[in-house]
């Protein structure tokens, strides 16, 4: 997959069908827009995604307001080239790009310099100055451009709209079952594995500890039931997400502690300081709490182990 990133001035040689859209999440709706694209390889184009970075909801958030969105850039990446998708646009998002005017944005941009002969998107496209960029208008330009333009009908699941917004809000509750529904897997977490305070090697549980990448929605503090992509090999685990307050106890007064996903694997036991590791959360088991030693914390860790394993050969059995 070739990425075309930070550059508004750039040329795509050959004909393409592209999926316009924010794709925070990449969910079931994200993929049936990516599907309509995808049939269009039998007319000999090439596939192509235009989205913006950073996103729209993170451009236009209040200063000092942090939005955290359910996919990162490097997660939706690994995302769209697994799907097999040959270009990734991210379009730069700044004060000039985002006061465009509509139609010269599908003229310029989507028609001219990517190229696009077939268009994909969802029916609240939203793009260019003041938001007044429709589906709309994309048919009316191509109609008289003499590209298509394909407008794609949201995905529902038990009556529910499939959205990136209520995900996130499945995600903030730590639903991690329905929210692994309507995204068509379950929810990731991508990040390099660092070095931690060494005390579940210590009491003779180590573990992966990995820094979430910025901006990433993370769910409730509390122990998941998870899995590992690691080596291109999945390995079972339980991960906690939290600020570890047993361990933390007494250190850096008045210092706010950073959140680590710490993931404990059943049956592994190498070194993969400095490598980037997918977390996969299926269900949450229980709130992080503080213990009153480490030896109860031990006795929880070795619990919520037996539990997880038990959780992971009924799954394995399916």
């Amino acid at each position: 997959m070739q990425i075309i990133s930070g550059t508004t001035q750039f040329q795509i040689p050959e004909e393409t069908a592209a999926a316009i859209g924010k794709f925070d999440g990449v969910h079931l709706g994200h993929q049936k827009i990516l599907e309509m694209v995808f049939r269009q390889r039998k007319r000999g184009r090439r596939t192509a995604v235009f989205t913006f970075d950073p996103s729209p909801a993170v451009f236009f958030s209040s200063r000092g307001e942090e939005v955290r969105e359910l996919s990162t850039r490097e997660e939706k990446r690994r995302l769209f080239a697994g799907m097999g998708v040959d270009y990734l646009i991210e379009f730069p998002m700044n004060e000039k790009t985002a006061g465009t005017e509509p139609e010269d944005f599908v003229r310029r941009i989507l028609f001219g310099q990517m190229h696009a002969r077939y268009i994909a998107a969802g029916d609240d496209l939203s793009f260019g100055a003041g938001g007044r960029g429709n589906f709309t208008l994309v048919r009316q330009l191509g109609a008289s451009l003499g590209f298509e333009a394909e407008q794609v009908s949201k995905v529902r699941i038990d009556g529910v709209v499939v959205s990136s917004t209520y995900i996130r809000v499945l995600v903030e509750r730590g639903e991690m079952e329905r929210a692994s529904r309507f995204l068509g897997r379950p929810y990731q977490i991508l990040g390099t594995v660092r070095h931690g305070n060494q005390i579940g090697r210590t009491i003779g549980i180590p573990t992966l500890n990995q820094i979430p990448e910025e901006g990433k929605l993370l769910p409730p503090f509390g122990v998941y039931y998870s899995d590992v992509l690691l080596d291109g090999r999945i390995y079972h685990g339980m991960t906690n997400i939290g600020v570890k307050p047993t361990i933390r106890e007494g250190k850096a007064p008045g210092k706010q502690p950073a959140v680590t996903v710490e993931t404990y694997l059943y049956d592994f036991d190498g070194d993969v300081y400095g490598e980037k590791v997918l977390t996969s959360l299926y269900t949450f088991r229980r709130s992080e709490r503080k213990f009153a030693s480490l030896s109860d914390l031990k006795a929880q860790m070795q619990r919520d182990i037996e539990a997880g394993r038990e959780f992971h050969r009924g799954r394995d059995c399916r």
